[in-house]
């Protein structure tokens, strides 16, 4: 994460009696491929009547930007744009109405659909992100600081999900000019105790106390914040991408029924290897003892290096498998005991077949 877009604990000490206040920003009207979305946003401002100051904050929903860009289209099947739309699938649940997906999409984030939006858009078509959400937001932020002559910051929202929580929220999924995290670690609390892991998703925040004054069916997709100058910086370069949690850092790479049979399929495929491989060991552990006892005494040899045979395969076949206990003894036959090395006479005596059975019933039920 660029330093831009991060704020140090010297932010948090800036802040004295801070408040916020957060404006819709009426007058916007349907947005249509390759309109200047500056411009139409810099007229909304002036005709509300707001003054732009250093510090203001300008949250803008991502539809609009997705429109002007061109990112809308044809779509009768909005699954079909979803599965295009996908670099990874994180989890799938049916439900009345069809099916929900989670999945990571070409802009890294995790979320519902891809980010695939029908809604406020022409039937038959749907709305996908834009392809550059940070480059979106720095091209807005530079049009409209050199327009107003303010430090001002741009963020782009979308409305996600939590794992943990019900509902939505927006969040940022494009920022410039906006310190993106607050790190808190390394400062103390109020008790003195000191800060290992706090970082506060500003951006997020921000984009979430926007989406109170601009709604999803009202028809009012930007909003501006005041009162976060602390964390509108000149640097441009500060990517709401770096609040994605993906790769190394993602405990939750997959949803748990997903987790659960991928874990189910990969435990398969391994103890049928291992199992295969240990059944194969056996065999050859026989047919050696076998040709040794032919060399020597019938009724002593091949019986005695019969049962090493087929304890060797007993034992290798139920640790590959898990299957020790009373299913081992079950598929060695009747003379598990003497091939497994308890007191038994199987393995004694001109018993040879016996030992010879057990083996062979070992290489073939491993």
């Amino acid at each position: 994460m660029s330093s831009a877009a991060m704020c140090s604990r010297s932010c948090a000490a800036d802040m004295g009696a801070a408040s916020l206040e957060v404006y819709a920003v009426d007058g916007i009207p349907e947005i249509e491929a390759g309109v200047s979305l500056a411009g139409l946003i810099g007229d909304a401002v002036e005709a509300s009547g707001l003054t732009l100051v250093d510090g203001d904050i300008l949250v803008v929903t991502s539809k609009i930007v997705s429109k002007a860009e061109g990112r809308s289209v044809r779509a009768d099947d909005r699954e079909a744009a979803i599965t295009a739309e996908t670099v990874r699938v994180v989890a799938t649940r049916a439900h009345p109405g069809g099916v929900t997906r989670i999945v990571e999409n070409r802009q890294g984030i995790v979320q519902a659909a891809a980010g695939v939006d029908a809604s406020n858009t022409p039937a038959g078509t749907v709305l996908l992100l834009p392809l550059d959400p940070d480059a979106s937001a720095r091209a807005l932020a530079a049009e409209l600081r050199t327009r107003f002559g303010v430090r001002l910051g741009i963020l782009i929202s979308d409305t996600l999900g939590r794992a943990w929580r019900e509902g939505q929220t927006d969040a940022a999924i494009g920022s410039a000019g906006v310190t993106v995290v607050d790190d808190l670690r390394g400062g103390v609390d109020t008790f003195g105790t000191t800060l290992e892991v706090t970082q506060i998703s500003v951006a997020d925040e921000l984009a979430a106390a926007a989406d109170l004054v601009k709604g999803k069916a009202t028809g009012v997709p930007v909003a501006l914040v005041r009162g976060a100058g602390r964390f509108v910086v000149e640097s441009l370069d500060t990517p709401a991408r770096a609040l994605n949690r993906t790769g190394p850092t993602d405990m939750f790479r997959l949803g748990t029924d997903e987790a659960l049979e991928l874990g189910r399929a990969e435990g398969f495929a391994s103890g049928y290897e291992a199992g295969l491989a240990a059944a194969g060991a056996a065999a050859a552990a026989t047919a050696g003892a076998a040709a040794a006892g032919d060399a020597g005494d019938p009724a002593a040899g091949v019986a005695g290096s019969d049962a090493s045979a087929a304890a060797a395969g007993v034992a290798a076949a139920a640790a590959a498998t898990g299957f020790a206990g009373s299913d081992a003894p079950a598929a060695a036959g009747s003379d598990a005991p003497a091939a497994t090395g308890v007191t038994g006479t199987a393995a004694a005596g001109p018993d040879v077949a016996a030992g010879s059975d057990a083996a062979a019933a070992v290489a073939g039920t491993a």
